[in-house]
């Protein structure tokens, strides 16, 4: 099944999307896949099942119970991540916005060329 592309969300849900992962998101890797990676608590649930209507793609794991906190984790990979959720992220974050995040996704891009160069048309 085919992920929600950019230009079928609103632009307040692109902007929730972009906000939730900008404050709370990691983007990165496990080494060898690059990910984007969010991990909330579980009285955000209403959140994470949200994006994963949005991103049928991702997924959603947990509930985990870990050093005292009970969270979820929802990760985006592989064709998810590139197709799905990374293009609206970069639609809408600039340096004037957050250089910083910027950064991490210019790094796991360069970090991960080979995987993202599947996806340059």
């Amino acid at each position: 099944m085919s992920g929600l592309r950019h230009t079928e969300l609103s632009d307040l849900e692109r902007g929730i999307v972009v906000g939730v992962l900008i404050g709370e998101g990691h983007f990165g890797g496990d080494g060898k896949y690059p990910q984007i990676t969010l991990r909330m608590h579980v009285r955000h649930e209403a959140l994470f099942l949200w994006l994963q209507g949005r991103f049928p793609r991702t997924r959603l794991y947990g509930p985990y119970n870990h050093g005292g906190r009970r969270y979820y984790q929802w990760m985006a990979r592989g064709d998810a991540l590139a197709e799905d959720v990374l293009p609206v992220v970069e639609a809408v974050l600039t340096d004037e916005i957050d250089p910083h995040v910027v950064g991490r996704i210019r790094d796991m891009r360069l970090k991960y060329a080979d995987f993202f160069g599947r996806y340059e048309r």
